[in-house]
């Protein structure tokens, strides 16, 4: 865990000194997180929780209308549900909320004239568990319960391509990966991003990620940057 730590620090500071002849962005904003329930990687509206997501963006020009955006982002995700009416004598409420530290690696096209500009880009991105809870709160009979506990991770090595070390029950994958898109507008100072996060890796520990697209992330996100 703590190559883990210093891998993605490392990554930060490659970040920072690639993006001096740039723009650095900080960004920060509300995530919709929710995960796919079938199959063909369809989502439960309802089941849909609030997050946060804050951290750094590189603008790097690579020629023309081309730029290249690697980030460090704290991002939240998971899910919640809820059965029965708050209050009454039998309902439950649950969520999932885990948090990651996820890298970004877009490639973006904007438009090449004027003061505020319009972009668009996708690519993919990888991320590290580092934290989060699950929190269960309800009544049955009339009688109130509540738990909250931290999200227990596997131990994963990601050099270890065909083996997850440390799964079982309960246990909650640590790395994750996928692709993203993003549309924004672009001015002088600030940036606004309407951004889509698309998981590839399931949830839980021990499962087949490429099996189908049931039980992983997607992420609705809206930002707001600013250049430093």
């Amino acid at each position: 865990m703590k190559t883990n730590v210093f891998l993605i620090l490392l990554c930060l500071a490659t970040i920072y000194s690639r993006a001096q002849s740039s723009n650095v962005i900080l960004r920060g904003g509300l995530n919709l997180a929710n995960v796919s329930v079938a199959d063909n990687g369809n989502v439960d509206d309802a089941k849909m929780l609030a997050s946060f997501q804050a951290g750094i963006v590189a603008d790097i020009h690579a020629g023309g209308i081309v730029y290249f955006q690697p980030g460090l982002l704290f991002t939240g995700k998971g899910s919640k549900t809820q059965s029965g009416t708050e209050g009454s004598a039998n309902w439950y409420k649950a969520s999932t909320n885990p948090y990651y530290l996820e890298m970004p690696l877009n490639l973006i096209l904007k438009t090449p004239t004027g003061a505020v500009k319009f972009f668009g880009g996708a690519g993919p991105y990888l991320a590290i568990g580092v934290g989060g809870k699950n929190k269960v709160e309800g009544a049955f009979l009339g009688t109130g319960f509540n738990s909250e506990k931290s999200i227990e991770w596997s131990n994963d090595d990601p050099t270890t391509l065909n083996s997850e070390e440390g799964a079982g029950f309960g246990i909650m994958k640590r790395f994750d990966y996928g692709f993203n898109g993003t549309v924004g507008i672009e001015g002088h100072s600030a940036v606004f991003s309407i951004n889509y996060g698309l998981g590839l890796a399931k949830l839980q520990s021990g499962s087949n990620s490429s099996e189908n697209n049931n039980n992983k992330h997607r992420v609705l996100s809206f930002t707001l940057g600013f250049k430093l």
